[in-house]
C-alpha cells in the first residue's frame, strides 16, 4: 500500500544502473527508506540482475523502471531530439562527458549508455515532475543525472565514496562541481572530496552513513570462542580487500600453533595486473598449504548472511590501500554488519576504517599490509575472551546508533528536501 506523504515534499528520481543489486543492500536500505519520506522513483539504466537477490529486493524489483537493450531505439531517438533542440549544449556535453582518456574502453560504454540515457531520462522528468535526480555513484549513473539535469533543468546530486575517488576518473570533479550537493557516506571521504581540486565541493559536501542492512539483534552473538576459532571474512575478492595479507597471517596462526578455522567468502573483484583474484586468492591457499584450514564458499547471499554471522568468532577487515593506483575502500559494508550483530572486530587502519573499529575501544586496528599484526591481534583476542565480549559489546552499540537505518534515512531525506527549499527560495529572490 502507497504511503500518503504531507504535501510539498519534493519528487526525486534515483539513478543507477541496476536495481536492486545483491552486492549493494546498503543502497537499497537507503532508497527503501527515503520512500516513506519522499516520493521516490527508481531508474535502472540496465535490464534486470535479481540473481542472488534477497527476498525483500525481489519484491521490490517491479517498481523499478528499467531501460536496457531494448531501449536503444528510444535512447536514440531521445538522443537525436536534443541534438536537434539544442545543438550547442548536446556537443557541449558530449564533449565534457565522453571525449576524455578513459582507462578503460568499459568505462567509456558505461558512459556512452549513460549519456544517452540521460537524454531520454530528461523528456521523461519534465513530464513526471520531478524536482531532484539523485545518483548514488558518480560514475555512469552520475552522468546520465547530469546529461538529464542540463537538458531538463532540474538539479542533481550525487555521492562520492572509497575507490571513486582516488584513481579518480577523469570526469569527476566536472561533476561533482556541477552537483547541487554531494553526499559522503564517512568522514574520511568527505574530507577527501572537499580537497578535491577544481571540484568546488566545500560547502555542499554532507556526510550521512549508510545504514543497517539486516535485522537487528538483541544483543551481540558472540559469547566465547569455540575450539577451533572461528574466523570469518566477506567481501569482493579486489586487491583492496587485503585477502591475500590474511591468508599469510593465517599461515603465521598455524605456525604458532593457534587452533582455528577460516571461512572466507567472496567473489568477484580483479586484481590490478594479477588477473582474477580469486584465482591468486587459491593458488596462495595452496602455496601456503592452507586448504584444510580455509574455506572459500564462494558469494553469499545476503538472506544467508545472518546465519552465518551468528556462527563466527571473529570477523576480520585486512584492507589495504592498493600501492599501483591509490585505490582504497571507505568503510566495508561487511564490517559493519558484523559490528551490528556484536561480533569481535579486527580491522586494518585504512582511509575511514578507524571511525568505527576504534582501536581498543570497538576492535583492534592493525596497519594495513601486515601479516604478523593480523594474526598478533587474533592472538590477543583469543587471550582474553573478556576483551573479546567488551569490544564487541561496543562495536554492537556503536553501530546501532552511527548507522541506525532510521536516522540516517531521515538526515538524507533532509538534504533532499533542504536543497529543494533553497533552490525554491532562489527563485523567488
Amino acid at each position: 500500500m502507497a504511503l500518503t506523504l504531507p504535501p510539498g515534499r519534493p519528487h526525486a528520481a534515483c539513478v543507477l544502473l541496476w536495481y536492486p543489486l545483491f552486492t549493494q543492500p546498503f543502497i537499497f536500505q537507503e532508497l527503501e527508506g527515503l520512500r516513506a519520506h519522499l516520493p521516490l522513483e527508481i531508474h535502472s539504466l540496465y535490464g534486470r540482475r535479481l540473481q542472488r537477490c534477497s527476498r525483500a529486493m525481489r519484491a521490490a524489483a517491479p517498481r523499478t523502471r528499467t531501460l536496457g537493450a531494448r531501449a536503444l531505439p528510444l535512447l536514440l531517438r531521445d538522443a537525436a531530439r536534443q541534438c536537434f533542440r539544442s545543438p550547442r549544449r548536446f556537443l557541449a556535453l558530449f564533449r565534457d562527458c565522453l571525449c576524455r582518456r578513459w582507462p578503460s574502453w568499459e568505462m567509456l560504454g558505461e558512459n556512452l549508455w549513460a549519456f544517452l540515457a540521460g537524454c531520454h531520462l530528461a523528456f521523461r522528468f519534465r513530464e513526471e515532475g520531478i524536482d531532484i535526480i539523485y545518483a548514488p555513484w558518480p560514475r555512469g549513473t552520475a552522468t546520465a543525472a547530469l546529461v538529464a539535469s542540463a537538458f531538463s533543468g532540474i538539479p542533481f546530486a550525487t555521492s562520492a565514496r572509497g575507490d571513486n575517488l582516488e584513481p579518480a576518473d577523469p570526469d569527476l570533479t566536472f561533476k561533482l562541481r556541477r552537483a547541487l550537493f554531494i553526499r559522503a557516506n564517512n568522514a574520511a571521504d568527505k574530507a577527501r572530496i572537499e580537497a578535491l581540486p577544481g571540484a568546488e565541493a566545500e560547502g555542499k559536501t554532507a556526510l550521512v552513513y549508510n545504514s543497517l542492512t539486516l535485522p537487528a539483534v538483541d544483543a551481540p552473538v558472540f559469547t566465547g570462542f569455540h575450539d577451533p576459532v572461528r574466523l570469518f571474512a566477506l567481501g569482493r575478492f579486489d586487491v583492496t580487500k587485503g585477502f591475500d595479507v590474511l591468508l599469510r597471517a593465517c599461515a603465521l596462526l598455524r605456525d604458532q600453533g593457534v587452533s582455528f578455522r577460516l571461512t572466507l567468502a567472496g567473489g568477484g573483484g580483479r586484481s590490478l595486473g594479477l588477473g582474477n583474484m580469486g584465482d591468486v586468492l587459491l593458488a596462495l591457499r595452496a602455496e601456503l598449504g592452507l586448504e584444510h584450514l580455509v574455506s572459500m564458499p564462494g558469494l553469499v547471499s545476503h538472506d544467508e548472511l545472518p546465519a552465518l554471522l551468528r556462527s563466527q568468532d571473529i570477523f576480520l577487515a585486512p584492507c589495504v590501500v592498493d600501492p599501483a593506483s591509490g585505490m582504497r575502500d571507505g568503510i566495508p559494508n561487511t564490517v559493519v554488519e558484523a559490528l551490528s550483530f556484536g561480533l569481535p572486530v579486527v580491522a586494518t587502519t585504512v582511509n575511514a576504517l578507524p571511525e568505527i573499529v576504534r582501536h581498543e575501544e570497538t576492535g583492534l586496528a592493525v596497519p594495513p599490509g601486515d601479516p604478523a599484526a593480523l594474526a598478533a591481534a587474533v592472538r590477543r583476542l583469543l587471550a582474553s575472551p573478556d576483551e573479546a565480549r567488551r569490544l564487541a559489546a561496543a562495536g554492537f552499540r556503536l553501530a546501532r546508533d552511527m548507522f541506525s537505518p532510521e536516522a540516517n534515512t531521515r538526515r538524507l531525506a533532509d538534504l533532499f528536501m533542504e536543497a529543494d527549499a533553497r533552490r525554491r527560495q532562489r527563485r523567488k529572490d
